[in-house]
């Protein structure tokens, strides 16, 4: 019988960048089946068209995407099956009522034939030919009397045979009689022996006798105590008898019988959902059994099989759903869920071999509650967290039990109070849940903890000051955490959410997809699920890493903030730090304007402490530090004002500005350079800087190359002062000459 199988087109990652089949995978399931419905479609050139110019890699994925389609198309024509059994079953009942009509109809058109023939041989016709006659009256009536006396007494021995029959419900012994008995009727009837009074009475007696014995054949299989062989021999005999769809529906009633009074001593409990589910689908494949050892494969027999066990199966869920799936979902218990229709699942993939595909009816109930159960999980995942974010100090610390050896703490990697919360309750919901590829929820699990670690990346990043914390629509300041106040705890912040972004999580999904892919059952379909996977997870964790990069560059800007802007939010990095330079009588004293000083010592500050946060992932440290860097050169590159008031401005750039300006920029890349945290990006738009200051005084009539020192000279005064800020100058053996362009520089 068809199987039941609901299902769709699965979509391929690419494995080219403008593929055809690219395209095509990406329509709808009744697009892609189009060019195949025309009766006009040849196969070979198909493939001939596809294949022409294809290397070998794209041929191995119209392979699969073909494979792909005809599975997509078998389980298309199985879900419309499915959805048509309920009609189909209502025809075949029709039809099979239509069939007793006619053997009634049949069975009055064989008496009128009777009364005509027995008619017509009561007439006496004399041969037209002289000399030669029939046989005379009295001999007929003779003989036929001779052959009523016969049958009379055959009746009534049978009847009496019957009777004996019945009442020792010898079955067998009881229907080869009345096969004899039809056999009697037919031959009296071809022979035209009986007056068809006398035939009729006759039949009536045999069928009086047929439908004594098949009353009792039915209050014999309605029995619960009819089991087994004799429930097999019961609905035989009833089939025998030419009443097959009645004998049908009693054999599943039995079966249902037996169903409910083996559930009814069943006691809720720990094992309730096993030996429940264990029960309803043995009871279905016992009857598939009967079923087909009674009436074979009969297409009407097997779909009324088929709606039985969809009613059974519906019956059994909601059962479940009540006795443990509701709660479970409400409360969030995903595991018990999880394994409740694992149990289920289980018991429905041994009947496929029997034709039952009932797994489809399961889901259609199930699934929503299990998204429930892992809706609710990922909600308190949420609320826990956001409990503990409130209080944390963003301090690193060891789990829970952390282990120490040697009194030395392991390689255990450290985390904030809430870090650790979140960490524990998400591997919880990776490690409790047995793999729910069946249940189609792989996907949905691992998008509900990418929101949830959205959630808590948002908390981190109101963890920040106020000034950089995100503002509702009323413009009131949003704050659920406690706030980092220290670059350590702040620095805090972002290893919470790299280490989980790139090991916890990670981690944990990886042990989920790949015990999803070792229980797939198809094994030709391993590689390319396997391949599947690794793609979707690499996304995946990709949108883990974008939400660390959301919060890394909320930490940038909230020390960029603080170095351009003062307490009172006036800016601090303005043209007239530079244009007031020019105009005095004595040369300045050459030597980094104060905000990239503290941008120097700030950047100093922040690296040493995450060269002992971010042991093991360096890169992500000189990512912060470059990223810090290029905020605050980028607002000076992009600040209008600030250009306008250098370009446009009542006082003009002049040549001690721009070298102060040429210094600034220099200072920049000197450190970054000697941090290892200078980016093409940085350096280039330093130098852009560089340009426009100098097109700037170039305006204003003034050849700015005659007035710029040579570039070791901005070298020169920018090593000095990168030595001075860290402390590592020595000026007591310098004597330096006066005229030299460093004469000028403090040498403190």
């Amino acid at each position: 019988m068809d199987h039941m199988v609901i299902g769709g087109g699965r979509h391929h990652p690419s494995l080219g960048d403008s593929t055809e089949f690219e395209k095509e995978a990406n329509l709808s399931l009744s697009d892609r089946l189009k060019p195949f419905k025309s009766s006009q479609f040849d196969p070979d050139a198909f493939i001939n068209s596809k294949c022409e110019n294809m290397a070998e890699k794209e041929l191995r994925y119209l392979t699969v995407y073909l494979k792909d389609l005809q599975k997509a198309s078998a389980e298309e024509m199985r879900k419309s099956v499915y959805a048509n059994y309920a009609a189909f079953i209502r025809t075949a009942k029709e039809i099979s009522a239509l069939e007793g009509q006619l053997l009634s109809l049949r069975n009055l058109l064989s008496a009128q034939a009777a009364v005509i023939h027995g008619l017509s041989d009561g007439v006496h016709v004399n041969s037209l030919s002289p000399g030669i006659h029939g046989p005379s009256d009295e001999e007929q009536s003779s003989k036929k009397s001779s052959q009523v006396i016969k049958i009379e007494s055959w009746l009534g021995e049978f009847l009496e045979t019957q009777e004996v029959l019945l009442a020792e419900r010898r079955v067998e012994e009881a229907l080869v009689a009345l096969d004899e008995g039809d056999n009697v009727v037919s031959d009296a009837n071809d022979r035209g022996a009986l007056s068809p009074a006398m035939l009729i009475s006759l039949q009536n007696a045999i069928t009086k006798s047929r439908l004594k014995l098949a009353d009792q054949l039915v209050e014999t299989a309605r029995q619960t105590s009819t089991k087994g062989a004799e429930l097999r021999t019961v609905v035989l005999a009833l089939k025998r008898l030419g009443d097959g769809p009645r004998a049908h529906s009693l054999l599943l009633n039995a079966h249902r019988q037996k169903l409910q009074l083996g559930m009814q001593n069943l006691e809720p409990g720990g094992t309730y959902c096993t030996t429940l589910s264990k029960l309803v689908f043995s009871a279905i494949a016992h009857a598939s059994s009967d079923s087909l050892a009674v009436f074979g494969e009969d297409t009407s027999y097997t779909s009324e099989l088929v709606s039985w066990a969809v009613k059974e199966t519906e019956k059994f869920g909601m059962i479940m759903m009540k006795q443990t799936l509701y709660s479970a979902a409400a409360s969030g218990k995903l595991r018990a869920a999880a394994e409740c229709v694992q149990i289920c699942l289980g018991h429905c993939v041994l009947l496929e071999s029997r034709g039952l595909a009932l797994s489809p009816v399961l889901l259609k109930h199930f699934k929503p509650l299990v998204e429930q159960a892992l809706t609710t999980n990922l909600k308190r995942i949420e609320q826990n967290t956001a409990a503990l974010a409130a209080s944390d100090d963003w301090c690193l610390v060891l789990p829970p039990g952390g282990v120490v050896i040697g009194g030395v703490s392991s390689s255990v990697p450290k985390l904030s109070t809430s870090a650790h919360r979140f960490n524990s309750m998400v591997q919880d919901l990776f490690e409790n849940v047995e793999p729910m590829e069946t249940l189609q929820l792989v996907t949905p699990l691992l998008e509900g903890v990418v929101q949830v670690f959205n959630t808590y990346i948002n908390m981190l990043i109101h963890a920040f000051p106020v000034s950089v914390t995100e503002q509702n629509q009323e413009g009131a300041v949003i704050s659920i955490v406690k706030e980092a106040v220290t670059e350590s705890q702040q620095l805090a912040l972002l290893a919470n959410a790299l280490l989980l972004s790139d090991e916890h999580i990670p981690r944990a999904a990886a042990k989920l997809l790949a015990q999803t892919i070792r229980n797939n059952d198809v094994s030709s379909r391993q590689d390319l699920d396997r391949q599947n996977r690794v793609a979707e997870q690499r996304d995946w964790k990709k949108r883990l890493q974008k939400s660390v990069d959301r919060l890394r560059d909320s930490f940038c800007r909230q020390h960029a903030l603080e170095l351009i802007f003062t307490e009172d939010g006036e800016v601090r990095l303005t043209a007239q730090l530079y244009t007031n330079m020019d105009g005095y009588s004595e040369e300045p004293e050459w030597f980094p304007s104060s905000i990239f000083q503290e941008l120097f010592m700030k950047l100093t500050h922040i690296a040493t402490l995450a060269a002992d946060m971010f042991v093991g992932r360096e890169r992500f440290a000189t990512i912060l530090l470059m990223r810090l860097t290029e905020t605050v050169v980028l607002y000076l590159s992009d600040d209008q004002t600030f250009w306008d008031e250098i370009e446009q401005g009542q006082k003009p750039l002049g040549p001690f500005g721009l070298q102060q300006f040429y210094l600034d920029m220099e200072f920049v890349i000197l450190f970054a350079s000697q941090g290892r945290f200078l980016s093409r990006s940085l350096q280039q738009v330093a130098k852009d800087i560089i340009a426009r200051a100098i097109d700037a005084v170039s305006a204003s009539g003034i050849d700015p190359y005659s007035t710029l020192p040579e570039d070791e000279w901005f070298a020169e005064v920018a090593q000095i002062a990168t030595k001075m800020l860290s402390g590592k100058a020595d000026f007591e053996n310098d004597d330096p000459d006066p005229l030299s362009p460093t004469a000028s520089v403090p040498a403190n």
